[in-house]
């Protein structure tokens, strides 16, 4: 299973370019809007030096990384909402994805009048996701509906109306469940990128502090575009690195994610993606339903311990792999072998 993130933002602010740099697939860029109308979608693995520092205690045939789904999204225009643009088309796009990165151009292009606004382009955005996320809610409150769910949607309405996205709300996990299946827009988490250039790196910490409650990040997006295309001793002789794997850890944190690791019998060593404070039978469901659904107990060592140990049949022997049962909560970096009822 991969968690799926959208790339959204204005037209040409480099969504499409970011997209190709991290799934290293050709996709149609060009200089006017909705170049892009068929979301492109590519699954990126998501870097870890533990999975192979566990490989090297291991030694498996096979070793496979965790992974992330990125969706780039065509840009969106003021009133996408009422279809703008093929707003709804794109909107729509937008449901399936657990968490968002918003792509903002800091630089100007060589274009008349195209000086970029960062604070004008969140808030189109913004505004764009809050009316359609209005609209849902005002659709489901016009149904049959128990009285604490509507009194919950009247809630949200409101919030809505003062500009409140629904992230921003206290909810109770209880109370998510309940709109669970709205998949508002507002509530995903987000990670705003800004796509910078040498011309305009100064400007990152003045946007920062402007929005001190978001979450940003600051990549050239074509430099690292650039960089996909070398070889590794043209990256050494130029000096260049990648950024790229901060993108990825980044959704990664907002999304409330850890990595956990199985090591299948020393066949192949493999990193599974979960939900912080997953239990130890959920995170089991992520490798087969068999493991959750049959679940007894399973063994479990932290992935700095095994390699220290250099292996998992003498981290055994030290005493350094424990037993758990249904109710331990994985931590990030456990090393778990799943026992099941057969």
């Amino acid at each position: 299973m991969s968690f799926e993130v959208g790339i959204i933002g204005l037209p040409n602010a480099g969504k499409s370019t970011l997209f190709k740099a991290l799934t290293r697939e050709e996709v149609d860029i060009a200089s006017y809007s909705f170049t892009t109308i068929d979301p492109n979608i590519g699954v990126v693995e998501v870097p870890d030096q533990r999975l192979n520092k566990v490989a090297e205690a291991v030694e498996p045939d096979k070793i496979t990384p965790t992974v992330i789904k990125f969706v780039d999204i065509a840009g969106l225009v003021e009133n996408a909402h009422k279809g703008e643009g093929l707003g709804n088309q794109f909107l729509a796009q937008i449901r399936e994805c657990e968490a968002l990165v918003h792509t903002l151009r800091v630089f100007q292009t060589n274009k008349i009048n195209n000086k970029p606004s960062i604070e004008k382009d969140i808030k189109t955005i913004e505004n764009e996701l809050l009316m359609k996320d209005l609209e849902t809610t005002e659709k489901a409150l016009k149904k049959d509906l128990p009285e604490k769910k509507e009194k919950l949607l009247e809630k949200i309405k409101e919030e809505l109306l003062n500009e409140n996205p629904i992230r921003s709300l206290e909810i109770s996990e209880d109370d998510n469940k309940k709109i669970k299946e709205y998949q508002f827009l507002t509530a995903k988490p987000v990670l705003y990128l800004l796509n910078i250039n040498d011309k305009n790196k100064g400007k990152e910490e003045e946007i920062k502090n402007k929005f001190p409650n978001k979450s940003f990040l600051s990549l050239d997006i074509k430099i690292e575009d650039e960089i996909q295309g070398l070889n590794e001793e043209e990256k050494k002789d130029l000096e260049l690195k990648s950024h790229l794997d901060q993108l990825i850890v980044n959704c990664y944190n907002i999304l409330d994610l850890i990595t956990f690791f199985t090591i299948k019998g020393g066949k192949e060593t493999r990193a599974w993606t979960v939900e912080k404070g997953s239990s130890c039978p959920v995170a089991g469901g992520k490798v087969h339903s068999d493991f959750e659904e049959n679940f007894i107990k399973a063994e479990a060592i932290n992935w700095k311990q095994l390699v220290e140990a250099e292996s998992f049949k003498e981290a055994r022997n030290q005493g350094l792999v424990k037993t758990v049962g249904k109710d331990y909560i994985v931590q990030d970096g456990d090393v778990i072998e799943f026992k099941i009822q057969k």
